[in-house]
């Protein structure tokens, strides 16, 4: 990172700014070039193209696909009943309905789901918590076969221009004009971003008629989690920091089978529910299984209760892990649907097919987040985000497994509609000062920043886990609060760079998790507090 004196303040000018290259951004973007083919689209990304949430996607994408066995009602249901009465009903019946076209649409620009053998129809998979099999799926590389054909259609249209190695630094707002903005000032308006290079140095002013958030989750505030590095909670940090609302992030899903290993590893390893969804069985070391007692689902229980109950387990026996038994299932059929997870478990000595697989839960989806109406705007004007970044009302308190693809295509055609109709009354405002940087220099030492990150997920993974109470709560806001000063301190003295922009936000997050979590005085979905066990009967989202 070159020091202050060597950055040069640029400005670009774009229709419409998306923040984020997965699922959300990229079909967005292809969706707007196709509606309003004279309009430019920039989309950024703050690494390559292709390393995003969507790609790490194993399991599939939820859509009713067969009517002679299952319908919309039952897909509905089931989703209702996962998110543990936070759903919000309207939401949840528009993203299943609407679900099955925009999958299509995917297949369309050349989606390659799996079909069953010697069959033309899809080989639909079941996972914990849907009633019939719906899940579409490629293998088990469904997030990365949705990025490779998104990426190769994205790249048909002029008008689409994906800038690789970005980081958007902050929103801006009227409060860059020289206005005082808080939470309750009243037609908060959003105008583009700055954003550093990462490769040159440069911090850019782009200027934008609309700005759509599309950044993924932030499993990176937890030590043990399969989101990849990038997911840092950038979008709902800068959302936060402009004053947005942001709802629901007590509830961090933890998946429940990550692939447990001694040395640990940064992302963890999933094992996606589709295993379970194929016949696999969790049990003890000795293959004893005890998912009985807590569901009559068994092993295929929605995500918050099968995490909870190896969490129990563990605890209870005193080991590192719990496992899972594959060793009955049909070897040519797992080996077709799970090459990925078949071979990285041989590259640790672990053979599926005879041996049982090592799991332990790790943070892997953010339920809250960024609130966001049926059309995808957010409570700041001219702003609006898709993805793992929102809190739509169709999660609720939990997500129901391989919703979240469908509802990031979803959200995105949704937006596309919203600003092919509204963006010619979205004006440039020209007047933004560049970013300012007046009193900062070089930092001298990295290890301020990425010994802070180790310590606050330290804080999030012993404190704020699937496990929580009103004293781990409070000492993890205390700890959180003297992050922020010294992270703040750092800020306001050095030049910024990535390291200490994603320290920053994962702070922001961090509090936005324990503070939600410290509100709600109830155990409901992902939200378990031993000093409240019980569910309340009146329930509504935290907003922050």
């Amino acid at each position: 990172m070159p020091p202050p004196a060597c950055h040069i303040f640029l400005t670009m000018k774009t229709d419409i700014l998306i923040l984020g290259s997965g699922i959300a951004g990229l079909s967005l973007a292809i969706k707007l070039a196709r509606q309003m083919p004279d309009r430019s689209i920039l989309v950024l990304t703050k690494t390559n193209e292709e390393e995003t949430n969507t790609r790490y996607a194993q399991g599939g994408v939820a859509a009713v696909w067969n009517p002679e066995k299952d319908n919309f009602d039952k897909h509905i249901a089931d989703t209702l009943d996962a998110g543990d009465g936070l759903c919000k009903r309207e939401i949840v019946e528009l993203v299943v309905s609407e679900g099955p076209e925009r999958v299509q649409e995917i297949i369309d620009m050349g989606a390659r789901f799996d079909k069953a053998q010697n069959s033309p129809d899809y080989d639909l998979a079941k996972e914990g918590g849907h009633s019939e099999h719906r899940i579409l799926h490629y293998k088990d590389l469904t997030g990365w076969e949705i990025q490779r054909t998104l990426l190769q259609e994205a790249e048909q249209y002029p008008q689409i221009t994906l800038l690789e190695h970005y980081f958007a630094l902050d929103l801006i707002t009227q409060h860059h004009l020289g206005r005082l903005v808080i939470r309750v000032t009243p037609g908060i308006e959003c105008y583009g971003c700055y954003a550093l290079n990462k490769q040159s140095g440069e911090i850019e002013t782009i200027l934008a008629r609309a700005t759509v958030l599309c950044t993924g989750g932030g499993g990176q505030v937890y030590k043990s989690t399969t989101n990849p590095i990038i997911a840092t909670g950038d979008g709902v940090a800068m959302v936060y920091r402009a004053k947005g609302r942001v709802e629901g992030m007590e509830f961090m899903q933890f998946h429940p089978t990550s692939l447990y290993h001694p040395s640990g590893g940064n992302p963890s390893f999933l094992i996606s529910e589709a295993v379970r969804g194929f016949g696999a069985v969790l049990t003890s070391k000795e293959g004893e299984t005890f998912m009985e007692h807590y569901d009559e689902r068994l092993s295929l229980a929605p995500r918050d209760i099968v995490a909870r109950a190896i969490d129990s387990e563990m605890k209870k026996r005193g080991t590192d892990c719990m496992y899972l038994d594959c060793t009955h299932l049909d070897k040519e059929g797992f080996l077709a649907h799970f090459p990925t997870i078949h071979q990285h478990c041989l590259s640790l000595g672990i053979d599926p097919l005879n041996d049982l697989i090592p799991v332990v839960p790790a943070c892997h989806y953010m339920c809250g987040g960024i609130w966001v109406d049926e059309k995808g705007r957010s409570s700041i004007h001219r702003l609006y985000a898709a993805g793992e970044c929102t809190s739509t009302g169709l999660h609720g308190a939990n997500r129901l497994a391989s919703n979240s693809l469908l509802e990031a295509l979803v959200f995105a055609h949704r937006i596309a509609e919203d600003l092919s109709a509204n963006l010619a009354n979205m004006p440039f405002q020209e007047q933004i000062p560049d970013w300012n940087s007046e009193g900062t220099m070089a930092p001298k030492e990295l290890v301020l920043i990425t010994q802070s990150a180790k310590e606050l997920k330290e804080i999030m993974s012993y404190y704020v886990g699937i496990v929580r109470n009103n004293v781990r709560l409070k000492r993890a806001m205390d700890r959180l609060f003297l992050l922020y000063q010294e992270t703040e301190t750092l800020y306001s003295t050095t030049a910024v760079s990535p390291q200490l922009m994603e320290l920053r936000n994962l702070i922001t997050v961090a509090y936005l998790i324990t503070r939600s979590a410290a509100h709600r005085r109830e155990s409901r979905g992902l939200h378990f507090n031993t000093d409240f066990p019980g569910k309340l009967p009146f329930v509504e989202y935290s907003i922050l």
